[in-house]
């Protein structure tokens, strides 16, 4: 009998399996640790294993990521690499995304903590207001997910500019790519966005060097993974005015601790990692839907390039 193994410490799986059961009835669902006979899993929806948990399944076809990134399969060093890792592209999570990066890049470009700030010391007092034509926003990752937020702040009038790793052509966007297209993107990006993958090349990759290409007072939103960040590089940089403000959805490790400095620093907002906002129903008819298709013969649908790490 064919299974598919659940695993999420985040979220309560009992509601996860009774969906995926009327959804799929005949593809018994496994909660994670009891996976019954290991050699019934064919398939797996994973946030998060310790490494070499999923070895033990010999007859794994596919494995679904219960999030936007992959990294904690790929870091797993006995992962069965012949085993596809598929990533989850749902539009409810596109468009929360994209909503996320337009509210807070609004927010910022419309001096809202500066007004926030001014509303607590009892302050009358108009901030100069640039127009959204004078403004640069600039996004990390032109993928699924950045190139749709991308494409919604051209639309608002922003000037838009993109890096990634490989070349990208992308209508109203100003497109970089590679270690020499970085310095020139940064430059003149007054509003710097992170949607990149995790990968060992973007780990660390917002750090005090690449925090001293942008423009004097610039803004800075996470919404990727917090190791993409270097925590102290960013508090330096917000003490020393090379930061204005940012906004950060992603930490490592999480959740946020405490008494971590971000929780009260007055240019700092916190969100607890629910940029992208997609619903179980939605999340389990795609991956179901994607299911059926490979086992009608179908290739898997948004399959990770292991290799460059999405």
């Amino acid at each position: 009998m064919a299974a598919l193994l659940f695993h999420s410490p985040y979220d309560d799986p009992g509601a996860w399996r009774d969906l995926f059961a009327k959804e799929m009835p005949d593809l018994p669902v496994r909660v994670w640790p009891d996976a019954g006979n290991p050699a019934e899993i064919e398939f797996g929806f994973i946030q998060s294993l310790q490494p070499g948990e999923l070895k033990r399944f010999p007859n794994l076809k596919a494995v679904f990521s219960g999030g936007a990134g992959v990294d904690h399969l790929l870091k797993d060093p006995e992962y069965p690499r012949q085993v596809p890792i598929v990533k989850i592209v749902q539009k409810q999570m596109t468009l929360g995304m994209t909503q996320y990066v337009v509210l807070h890049v609004l927010r910022l470009h419309r001096q809202q903590p500066a007004y926030q700030a001014q509303q607590r010391e009892h302050v009358w007092k108009e901030i100069p207001q640039p127009g959204a034509w004078d403004r640069t926003v600039g996004l990390m990752g032109l993928g699924d997910l950045g190139g749709a937020a991308a494409k919604a702040l051209a639309e608002l009038g922003f000037k838009v500019r993109g890096w990634s790793r490989t070349k990208k052509r992308l209508k109203d966007i100003e497109c970089f790519h590679g270690k020499d297209g970085l310095e020139p993107f940064l430059k003149e990006t007054e509003i710097l966005v992170c949607m990149l993958p995790l990968t060992a090349e973007t780990t660390g990759i917002v750090n005090a060097r690449k925090l001293s290409m942008l423009p004097k007072g610039a803004c800075f939103i996470n919404l990727a993974r917090g190791k993409q960040h270097v925590d102290a590089d960013l508090l330096a940089a917000l003490d020393s005015g090379q930061l204005s403000h940012m906004t950060l959805d992603v930490f490592f490790p999480e959740p946020l601790a405490p008494d971590h400095l971000y929780w009260k620093h007055p240019k700092v907002t916190v969100t607890p990692h629910r940029a992208g906002n997609s619903s179980r129903e939605a999340v389990i008819r795609d991956t179901l839907e994607n299911i059926k298709d490979f086992r009608a013969g179908k290739k898997l649908r948004n399959r990770v390039n292991t290799k460059a790490g999405y």
